[in-house]
């Protein structure tokens, strides 16, 4: 998306909602940008290869190809005043809070050091001291979650928002419409982020949504959307600062489309059958995110190849501590099996 360019509105009252135009980073922004998305993009591959070994077990949901959008609205957000909510391809939003790689990858194995104690594993990460509330294995169910956080930020008046991200796949799950209505009654300040990367779990968009123009899916709620290059991490970054005007100015919801693609099957256990490899081929050596950056920070003069090839040799330092770490640590304790089943008071 250049410089400048509108990007697609709901009509209406909507038309209040500012034209984005794309972010114009500084050097150091952009040197951040490259190196969380270069970060989720070798944790990831990392993932993987552990999973192979079978060092993970259950599901694991692979990030790769998405980097820009997580790094982009993340970027944009404020670590302990905002909330995060994701489904089950979550280890990308958790790197993107500046949770330790080390506690991510230790609770995909299972440890005792994870994040959750080695209990959630893949799809079940939580960090209220980062502001993540979730890894939700169930299609969809993190949608009202988001509307429930933005409830919270309201009624504590602490000028928080919540990010609530699902995919094309969940954009169809009734919840989702439920929790569009009380946002937008309430005028809570979430911002719904749909990440369509093409295919759910393995059905494409275009065969499965009536309306595949997901970011049109709030305008029976009165809720404003855009539809934004979500290759392109300079395009979010600049979709979030008007998502972040616009609900901060006490509006309510806004709709987040991120056309966008992943790489890897729906999970590790996906062939991916449903898509050719000449279309992957395609979208890796045109569309990359983090290739686009590179590209243009060479133009840009913000970055040389020496700083690139440092940058590269220090995430894959970060990762295979990140992994050592996993192998050597401490499964949990049986008695493990009994605590953080239920919070209630009595």
């Amino acid at each position: 998306m250049k410089s400048g360019a509108k990007t697609p509105a709901v009509k209406g009252h909507m038309e209040l909602l500012p034209n984005m135009t794309r972010h114009e980073p500084t050097a150091d922004e952009y040197r951040d940008y490259y190196r969380m998305m270069l970060l989720i993009r070798r944790f990831e591959e990392k993932a993987g290869q552990l999973y192979g070994m079978g060092l993970i077990g259950g599901f694991c949901h692979l990030y790769i190809g998405q980097e820009a959008v997580v790094t982009g609205l993340q970027s944009a957000i404020v670590p302990g005043k905002d909330s995060v909510v994701t489904g089950y391809r979550d280890h990308g939003h958790m790197l993107a809070c500046h949770i330790d790689p080390k506690e991510i990858m230790a609770e995909l194995t299972g440890r005792a050091a994870g994040i959750s104690r080695g209990k959630g594993g893949s799809m079940h990460m939580f960090s209220v001291e980062q502001g993540f509330y979730g890894g939700h294995g169930i299609v969809g169910a993190q949608v009202p979650i988001g509307a429930g956080l933005g409830f919270a930020h309201k009624y504590k008046g602490d000028g928080g928002v919540a990010l609530a991200y699902f995919g094309d796949g969940a954009a169809n799950q009734g919840q989702v419409y439920e929790a569009f209505n009380m946002a937008e009654l309430w005028k809570l300040p979430v911002i719904f982020v749909i990440e369509n990367n093409q295919y759910a779990m393995g059905t494409s968009v275009n065969r499965a949504s009536a309306e595949d123009q997901l970011y049109r899916r709030g305008e029976s709620f009165r809720i404003p959307g855009m539809q934004v290059d979500g290759m392109d991490v300079l395009a979010v970054r600049g979709a979030a600062a008007v998502a972040l005007e616009w609900v901060n100015g006490g509006h309510g919801p806004i709709l987040l489309e991120m056309k966008t693609y992943r790489y890897r099957g729906h999970s590790m256990s996906d062939p991916a059958k449903y898509r050719s490899r000449e279309e992957v081929q395609t979208m890796r050596e045109n569309r990359d995110p983090i290739d686009h950056a590179k590209r243009e920070m060479l133009e840009r003069g913000d970055a040389d190849e020496a700083w690139f090839k440092a940058i590269e040799q220090e995430i894959k330092k970060i990762v295979a501590e990140a992994a050592d770490f996993a192998e050597q640590a401490p499964e949990p304790e049986l008695s493990e099996l009994y605590t953080d089943v239920l919070v209630g008071t009595y």
